[in-house]
């Protein structure tokens, strides 16, 4: 296998065991950013001395017996809307053109103690949010888009450019991406993972996740953060037999806008699963949840008009008129809406917590279908917003491929909080929806 073809798993094994060293695999990354970027467009800032410099590093530690980390050797990129303190943070926007953080975020920081190497920043929608798009393609298609809000980091781990990136999610910026593209993702449970030093569109929604090309590079990513407390390897097994899994069917109340291509790979990961030999039962949700994405946009909207209020009042010149529009004054919420979005969402996460204790995992589509034909549109979110708003985990996998030959995933929900039992459960699940590629 050609070396910038490993997964994260791979390439760590492989270090570890002496038959790679972090150099090398960092050359190969850029080598692969050199042949496809220009097309691609994953990458807003990458300086190739500096990695290397790093990745160099690396290899001198292990060579002078010093600790090595969960992740150690392996390159890894960031949304341009995450702090780095050796490259520039811009949030895809031309207020801040050469914004230097002086520290890095808190999942960069964890990221490099573990042993990681910064590659570089992958391009976004403007802030994350709202505005200029990002101008990344779709890898699959370059006439499509890779999805938002996370397009880079999505495009550079299925184009083979990079092991793992960092994304985040406020909406569906991780699980959307992930289904255009054809790899996975974690969207950990919300506030497992520091959200310190990214630029938040909304505190009580925006979660901090990665991407990567298996469910143990997701894995392997969280024990890093200590979503996994038990031995990789354990936490990766399961019975023999799936008889024990019971996976919960749930096609949302969003499913009126599903597409052929996205209701076929639902149906086939269902199919798939009970094939196995999980127990599949159809989950209809309450109608609680019928108000959830109406609460979700609630949120974004109030919480963002604080987050950018400052913005607002001293670059108004320089926002995107979406981004302006949202967040006029004139436009503010009254605190009331702010209030009952809460208090719904509330009563949500206690009516989820109750149906996990009757299923494993739910089984949810993670896009209505393809990746959108059109730069401009990162497609919608309808089939991930109600699951971040209920801070629960959601898994991205793979599954078919739709009628214009683009991936179509679907996505597994774990517990609140629950986010190695679901890393469990996807291992055992994923070598059968993602039955195409194995």
């Amino acid at each position: 296998m050609e070396t910038h073809r490993l997964n994260a798993t791979q390439a760590v094994s492989a270090i570890r065991d002496g038959m790679l060293s972090a150099e090398t695999l960092m050359r190969a990354c850029l080598d692969r950013i050199a042949e496809r970027d220009d097309a691609v467009k994953a990458w807003l800032h990458v300086d190739p001395a500096r990695a290397i410099a790093a990745a160099r590093e690396q290899d001198k530690r292990a060579r002078n017996g010093q600790p090595c980390g969960p992740l150690h050797g392996l390159p890894f990129g960031v949304k341009d809307m995450i702090d780095t303190a050796v490259l520039p943070t811009t949030y895809n926007s031309p207020i801040y053109p050469d914004h230097r953080p002086a520290k890095d975020a808190a999942c960069v920081a964890t990221a490099r103690a573990s042993g990681a190497v910064l590659l570089g920043k992958t391009d976004t929608v403007e802030f994350a949010a709202f505005g200029r798009r990002a101008a990344t393609c779709n890898p699959h298609n370059l006439a499509h888009t890779a999805g938002g809000s996370s397009s880079g980091s999505g495009a550079a781990v299925a184009d083979f450019q990079v092991p793992f990136t960092f994304g985040t999610q406020t909406g569906g910026s991780l699980i959307r991406p992930a289904s255009f593209n054809g790899t996975y993702a974690l969207k950990p449970s919300w506030s497992s993972v520091s959200t310190e030093g990214a630029k938040l569109l909304s505190t009580s929604l925006d979660t901090v996740g990665w991407y990567g090309r298996a469910v143990s590079d997701l894995a392997l990513v969280a024990s890093a953060f200590a979503l996994c407390a038990e031995d990789l390897e354990e936490a990766l097994s399961m019975h023999s037999s799936l008889r024990r899994v019971r996976v919960g069917v749930c096609r949302t109340p969003q499913w009126g806008a599903i597409e052929p291509a996205g209701a076929q790979a639902f149906e086939a990961a269902a199919q798939r699963v009970r094939d196995a030999g999980a127990t599949v039962v159809d989950i209809t949700l309450a109608p609680v949840f019928d108000q959830m994405m109406a609460a979700h946009d609630t949120i974004i909207v109030g919480e963002g008009q604080s987050a950018f209020r400052h913005l607002q009042l001293s670059h108004a010149h320089l926002m995107h008129p979406e981004m302006a529009r949202r967040f006029a004054p004139a436009n503010l919420l009254p605190p009331t809406a702010l209030r009952e979005a809460y208090r719904h969402a509330a009563l949500g996460r206690a009516a989820l917590d109750a149906l996990f204790d009757t299923v494993d995992v739910l089984l949810a589509p993670a896009a209505p279908g393809e990746a959108p034909r059109d730069l401009q549109s990162t497609g919608s979110a309808t089939f991930n917003s109600i699951w971040t708003l209920l801070h629960v985990p959601c898994l991205a996998v793979p599954c078919t491929t739709g009628p214009q030959g683009l991936p179509v995933g679907v996505q597994l929900i774990g517990a609140e909080r629950e986010d190695a039992k679901l890393l469990r459960v996807a291992a055992a699940l994923a070598p059968f929806i993602d039955a195409e590629r194995q």
